[in-house]
């Protein structure tokens, strides 16, 4: 094996990986732009406790940052080659994330999307657990990610039960 994949990589050439995380991180949030809201999301009926739409983007932008920071950080454990599982499962907590809008304001399927977003939930659940291994603080950087998905969850089960 090239030891040079299997170590962590100099510090020089992780600012660069950093921004390629950040900007994979913020990739995902595309389908939401292609699917926004609408008049559709707007027209629902929603429970008194719903966010203001504004907090969204700010809370999603600090989320994008921190999961990429997570990523970033087990990368520097050895790169792909050393990280294979863990990074893997990043990135099918991202397709996932990526997947959501498309079908709740897309295919406006508030049941498909309830459904998609519990196995997001338990694919994050699978990155943080993969990634407490490699680097605790790569861990706990996932945790506000988990906490908001899981808020995202009882939000959309509840539009869905709302909304018929």
């Amino acid at each position: 094996m090239n030891a040079s994949l299997a170590t962590p990589q100099p510090v020089r050439w992780c600012w660069p990986v950093l921004l390629g995380w950040i900007l994979l991180c913020f990739a995902s949030a595309v389908p939401a732009a292609w699917w926004p809201p609408g008049d559709w999301y707007l027209a629902l009926n929603k429970p008194e406790w719903h966010p203001p739409t504004w907090v969204f983007g700010p809370v999603w932008s600090t989320l994008y940052v921190m999961m990429a920071v997570s990523a970033w950080l087990v990368w520097q454990q050895g790169g792909f080659a050393r990280q294979r599982r863990a990074l893997t499962l990043f990135l099918v907590q991202l397709v996932l994330n990526a997947a959501w809008s498309p079908l709740f304001f897309g295919l406006k399927q508030p049941g498909v999307a309830f459904a998609e977003i519990l196995l997001l939930w338990l694919a994050i659940l699978a990155t943080i657990i993969s990634f407490h291994r490699i680097h605790r603080l790569a861990a706990w950087l996932l945790v506000p990610y988990i906490a908001w998905v899981s808020f995202a969850a009882f939000l959309n089960g509840t539009l869905w039960q709302l909304n018929p």
